[in-house]
């Protein structure tokens, strides 16, 4: 059976910076910006997505590219007789249970877009708090939301990867990158706007805080989907005439370029009306209303955010169900079609009570809290950083060392070596920064 493949380098390129800019880059990075220093933070966050993140996104390139399998497959067939193939089903049921809540903010975006294109959510006397807490105190319109999204991501999914991501990332991602440019543009002629852009771009290392900097680890090493092995999936696609350190600085160069886009879109629109960068659905659904309603034309500029937002919060789920669909479709005769609908249709089962977690199942708890914000807590603070520690031990320990070589190297320029640098940062670097990382996040420390 001939196995599918990006049809290009720009392709694989700009879908796996689709995967990874998402509600990481765009919705957490300002709010953890915001209360980490801003500009020290962003600092510290670029400094760890190349010392950290980057060699783990080749890493997953390498094995996935290596194998030529999906995330299951690649470690049976790098590994055979082993158990490392726990690895790829961990990232399987990691990507399930991400996507079962990460489809809900997913609905609330997309409705948050239909209402700002039609002009719903701007006007005189509006209250932003109360629309955004009764959408989603309301089980029809959460489900209808969650419905919705998941609908868009299984008919992207069941094109395939040439006609269906690589074809939809490639119109999405210039258009986010056009969208934000438009925003950042207007944030910046906004009167007061430099009290925010010096926030954001002039460090104050003294507001930084110990916490903060494990802030800034954590947010640059989950920003690039890596953990899951998603990337796994996506190289698996990848032709032999692509260089994967070049090709993996890319999506790194594009996702920490999105993250300076977010906190100048982002910063200046706040600090111009007096606001404070708040966390989480206040920042995004309630303060940025608020922010857009005091300017001209902002009805216009409100709907484009949220078209944007909802770009990448799409391009980054398809990942997610790329990795579930691939696992049951490869080397089988099953159609992706089918896969793909029949997926698409548990995830909506699993994803109801996460979407129902601020109405109905309100007062129902697992460890004091809510079912989306449990299966949050299990997925970011103890399933990704295993994950990721796992794929690293696998990389460096197990995988046979010259396919290794021989995949870090095809198709990069012998000028400067940066292999040797990489193997030292995954054996010693990337391990022991997880395992901060891992300890921190159970409350350990």
């Amino acid at each position: 059976m001939n196995r599918e493949q990006w049809s290009s380098k720009l392709g694989f390129i700009m879908a796996s910076a689709g995967a990874a800019i998402g509600l990481g880059a765009i919705w957490k990075f300002p709010y953890v910006a915001g209360m980490n220093g801003g500009a020290a933070f962003f600092l510290i966050f670029i400094l760890f997505t190349v010392l950290i993140g980057l060699p783990m996104l080749i890493s997953e390139f390498v094995i996935g590219r290596g194998a030529k399998k999906e995330a299951i497959t690649a470690y049976k067939t790098l590994a055979p007789n082993s158990k490392w193939k726990i690895v790829g089903q961990f990232g399987v049921l990691g990507s399930f249970l991400l996507l079962s809540f990460y489809s809900v903010v997913g609905g609330w975006v997309l409705i948050y877009t239909f209402l700002s294109i039609t002009g719903q959510v701007i006007g005189e006397g509006a209250n932003y708090p109360d629309l955004f807490g009764s959408i989603t105190a309301s089980p029809f319109i959460t489900l209808t939301g969650l419905a919705t999204f998941l609908l868009i991501n299984v008919m992207v999914i069941s094109l395939g990867i040439k006609n269906g991501i690589e074809k939809a990332s490639k119109y999405m991602m210039p258009l986010l990158f056009i969208f934000f440019i438009v925003l950042v543009v207007r944030s910046l002629t906004l009167e007061g706007a430099m009290e925010g852009v010096s926030f954001f771009l002039k460090p104050n290392f003294s507001s930084i805080t110990a916490g903060g900097v494990l802030y800034a680890l954590g947010q640059s090493f989950f920003a690039l989907a890596v953990g899951f092995s998603c990337m796994v999936t996506y190289s698996s696609y990848l032709g032999k005439e692509v260089s994967i350190p070049n090709a993996a600085s890319s999506v790194v160069l594009m996702n920490i370029f999105v993250s300076l886009l977010a906190g100048l879109a982002i910063f200046p629109a706040v600090f111009a009306f007096g606001l404070e960068p708040t966390e989480g659905p206040g920042l995004l659904f309630v303060i940025l209303p608020t922010v857009f309603a005091e300017i001209p034309l902002g009805g216009l500029f409100l709907s484009l955010f949220m078209l944007l937002f909802l770009f990448a919060t799409l391009t980054s789920s398809f990942s997610l169900l790329e990795i579930i669909v691939s696992a049951f479709t490869e080397n089988k005769e099953r159609s992706r079609k089918r896969v793909s609908w029949v997926s698409g249709s548990i995830m909506f089962i699993a994803g109801i009570p996460a979407a129902l977690s601020m109405s109905t199942l309100s007062n129902f708890t697992i460890f004091g809290k809510t079912v989306f914000d449990a299966t949050d807590y299990l997925v970011s603070n103890i399933m990704l950083p295993l994950g990721s520690f796992l794929i690293a031990m696998f990389i460096v320990y197990r995988m046979d060392k010259s396919l290794v070589e021989k995949e870090f190297k095809l198709a990069t320029s012998k000028s400067i070596d940066w292999y040797s640098a990489w193997v030292f940062l995954m054996k010693w670097v990337v391990p022991i920064t997880i395992l901060i990382v891992y300890i921190n996040m159970l409350g350990i420390w």
